[in-house]
Order: structure tokens, then sequence, then C-alpha cells
């Protein structure tokens, strides 16, 4: 009898040794994020067909589909820093623009804060990111990321100073270690990409879909119709990638996350917290594993911020979600939907700002800070005349007297202190209802969202940025910087 236990008892222990390496490693879940530059939802899964997204719709149908996924920021560093730390860019001090670009204005994470790739790194996962990363804070490639074959090419290229944004370096999913299971990024350009078009889209036609607050002019048309093409082309390089983990044998247990880091690149998408520069299109797919993230649905109009991407990769795989992140598991049986989000815009690039804006189901609450500055106050897209046609139409139709109030309003010379808008009548947030008293209730209650969660979170945005941040920027952008920040700093060093 008691040697019957004791070769039980060696059994169960030489299973556990067993499942400990290889077997075990086979049964966890792989974590894949597509990861997508500057790029809206005018997809076939979000209702829009105007070119064919077969595989994005397809990982829709199979997998959750999230209708309401809002970004922390309305950028990609400060967006990128909040989704990999599992935590508002607000609350760790990551959320201006391409901040931690210096020796003298580094900034660190808390002493034992752990990223979400480190935390699977501690899990026994290889992790690694093929392409742009761009955090906002200190941290080295080879360090955060475990498997990179290209490492030490790419450590010439991150050591030149002149090197804004580290990128993990592009290799066969042939290569990674298939006894172990991997949390891997795949960056796709999106909104940046420059291939030709699969199937052109004519400029014409966008007259009927392009939203009143921009003109009808030939360069917004333009801008509008190739950002269909880069998502015909974002669609079919998705494929490949689902081709590669079938052909690898990977497709069944790979978690794949498609997401996009923010709005297009058109003005009051990309860089503001409106709807285009904030809502996104998050789709969820685990063919092994779509029964347990349907438990909530399989399309999803519950409010989701960016910070949940991470931390629910984390409790997919089974790793415990730290108390000191932010960030939720959305496919928890118990998840308890959101009531509001939070999104910020603080510094970007040289221009110095800070936004805030509360997201509700039906309403958007925005606070702006410095109401005495321009929408479109000196900024990068004015250094690329060639690239942004649409910024010189722009100015040009203001100054001629020839947009309608809509389109004018984002080219006045001063904005309002607050604004509040009825996403359901109201959409294209256009009507701004913070003085109408028959909506001064809904004000007063979404300015107490946002100032308690400004108490509660600490937002550091409210600070002013350092004299080493703003020598950064000087250092970067030299004379572009024609803020009232950096022009104080030349005035109180001398420059």
């Amino acid at each position: 009898m008691i040697f019957l236990k004791t070769l039980l008892f060696m059994i169960v222990i030489t299973l556990v040794l067993v499942c400990s390496s290889v077997a075990c490693a086979a049964s966890k879940p792989n974590i894949l994020w597509i990861y997508v530059e500057d790029m809206n939802d005018w997809m076939g899964a979000y209702g829009d067909n105007t070119v064919a997204t077969p595989n994005i719709d397809l990982l829709a149908k199979q997998g959750v589909r999230f209708n309401n996924a809002i970004m922390p920021a309305p950028v990609c560093s400060s967006t990128r820093s909040a989704i990999i730390t599992g935590a508002m860019p607000t609350t760790l001090g990551v959320h201006n623009h391409r901040s931690s670009r210096s020796e003298s204005a580094q900034i660190y994470l808390p002493k034992g804060y752990k990223t979400i790739v480190e935390l699977f790194n501690q899990q026994g996962y290889q992790t690694f990111n093929m392409g742009k990363e761009d955090y906002n804070f200190h941290y080295k490639h080879s360090e955060l990321f475990s498997f990179d074959p290209l490492n030490e090419r790419l450590n010439k290229y991150r050591a030149n100073p002149k090197v804004r944004v580290q990128k993990g370096g592009y290799f066969k999913l042939s290569e990674l270690d298939k006894n172990k299971p991997f949390f891997g990024q795949i960056q796709l350009e999106g909104g940046k990409d420059k291939a030709k078009a699969i199937t052109p889209v004519d400029p014409k036609l966008m007259r009927e879909k392009i939203p009143p607050y921009y003109p009808t002019h030939p360069t917004f048309l333009a801008a509008w119709a190739r950002h269909y093409e880069q998502i015909a082309i974002t669609d079919m390089r998705v494929g490949k990638i689902l081709a590669e983990l079938k052909d690898n044998n990977l497709l069944d247990n790979t978690a794949i996350f498609f997401f996009t880091d923010h709005g297009m690149v058109l003005p009051r998408h990309k860089q503001f917290v409106y709807e285009g520069g904030l809502r996104v299109p998050f789709i969820v797919s685990w063919l092994k594993g779509n029964d347990k993230l349907r438990a909530n649905g399989a399309v999803r109009e519950d409010i989701i911020n960016g910070i949940d991407i991470g931390t629910s990769s984390l409790a997919i795989a089974g790793i415990t979600i730290p108390d000191d992140m932010e960030g939720d598991d959305i496919f928890a049986k118990d998840y308890q939907e959101k009531s509001y989000t939070i999104a910020a815009r603080d510094r970007l690039d040289y221009t110095f700002d800070r936004i805030r804006a509360v997201r509700t189901k039906q309403f958007k609450y925005i606070k702006n800070y410095y109401p005495e500055r321009a929408y479109m106050q000196a900024q990068y897209r004015d250094l690329h005349p060639k690239k942004f046609p649409f910024m010189t139409a722009y100015k040009v139709l203001f100054s001629e007297g020839k947009l309608t109030e809509a389109q004018a309003a984002f080219m006045a010379a001063t904005r309002p202190k607050e604004e509040l808008y009825d996403l359901v009548n109201d959409p294209h947030e256009i009507h701004n209802l913070a003085k109408d008293g028959d909506h001064h209730q809904t004000l007063i209650e979404h300015r107490k969202l946002l100032t308690d969660w400004i108490k509660t979170t600490g937002d550091k945005g409210q600070f002013s940025e350092s004299d080493a941040g703003i020598a950064e920027v000087i250092e970067q952008w030299g004379e572009h910087c024609i803020s009232v920040e950096c022009n104080a700093y030349r005035q109180k060093h001398g420059h």
C-alpha cells in the first residue's frame, strides 16, 4: 500500500515537472497584438463596405468586436506608453508626446512597476515586438523584449542620438521557440502606409462620406479616399499574418488583439479628443478560446479604454493583474461595465496643450485648459506642406471666409473652456451644449466626473513640464517651438 502511494506520488510529481516545461507551455495561449497606426474603423466589420476587409471581418466574426473602444490619448507615444503599462499616461507621468528622448530628461516608471511585457517575461513567455515602440519612459529594447534575432544590428541604430523612436526587428514566426508560449506585437503602418492602393478609391465619391466639419476641398477628399485605400492594404497585411500563424500551427491557440493607436491623420481626428481621434477598431479572436472571450457577448457596446488591452492580455494568459495597474480584465465573467472613461491630450511634439475628455455612453465632455490658444496652434503638420496639403487649403479657405460655421470653428483663434456633445443625436460633435440650459445638469455631472478622476489618479498633466522637458523639446524642434513655454524657457536661460 505504501509502495503504491509512493508510486502515485512520484507519477504526480513527474507530471507536474513535465507540465512545467514543454507540455504546459504548449497549452498556454499565445498573445499577439496586431497594432496599427493612425487608423479609423472604416471596415466591413463596423458596417462600412467602401473597401473590402475580409481578414479583419473574419476576426470579428470569429471573436469579439468592440464598438466603443476609446484610447487614453489621441496620439501614438502617450497611448502606447499607457497600453504597455496598463495605466493612464497621466498617472505615470508619460503623457507628453515624445518625452524621455534625451539623457537629461529621462522619465522613469515608479520603483518596482512592471510593464505588461515584463510580467509576461516573468511567466516564461518569449516576448517580442516587430516594429514601432515609442514609449515615453526609460527602457532598453534588448532588456524589455526577450526575443529579437536582429538585436545586435538594431542596437547600433538605437544608439544613434538622432533616433527618437525605438523599434524591434522583423523576423519569421517560424524562428520562435515552439516549446514556449509567446507574447508579441506586430506593428502595421495603417494610416501611414505608403504602398500602392490594391483597389484605388475615387476621391470624388468621398463627398457623400466626409463629415460636415471638413470642407469638400480636393485635398480633404483625397486624404479621405487614401485612408480607405490604406485600410484595404492593412487588411491584406493582416491576412498575411494570419496565414503565417496557420502555417506554423500557431493560429488556434493564439489570442489575436487587433486595434489601432488612434484615428487617422486629418486634424480633429489624430491629436484631438473627438470620436475621430479616440474611438478605434478593437477586435479580439482566439479560436481555441472564443467561447471564453464571448462570455459577455460577441459584439460589445460597453465602453472600453485602451489600457484594458494589456491587462486583459495578462488575464487570458492566467497572469495576475497587479493592483497598481488601472486597466481591467474585460473578459472576466464578473466584469462590471464602465459608466465612463477619460482621455487626455497634453504636449504634442512642440505644441503645448492640455485637454481632458470624459466619455459616457451618450455624451462627451471636453475641458480645454488653454482656451486662449487656437485648436490649430503651431504643430508638426505645418512643417510638411507637401505631405499634408489639406493644411494649406484649410488655412486659405478660412482666410477667404469659404468655410461653414462647423468647419471654421476648428480654425478659430480661441476655443471654449468647455464642450459638451450628445453623441447619439450629434455623432459628429458639432453642436456644443455646454451653455445649453437644458443640459446644465449633464454638464455638472460630467464636470464632476473629471474633477474626481483628477484627484483620484493625481493627473500629472496639471503640473507644468520641467525645464529639462522643455529643453528637450527645444533641442528636438528648435525655432519651430513658438509656444509660451518655449519662449519663457529661452528668456529664463538666455537663449
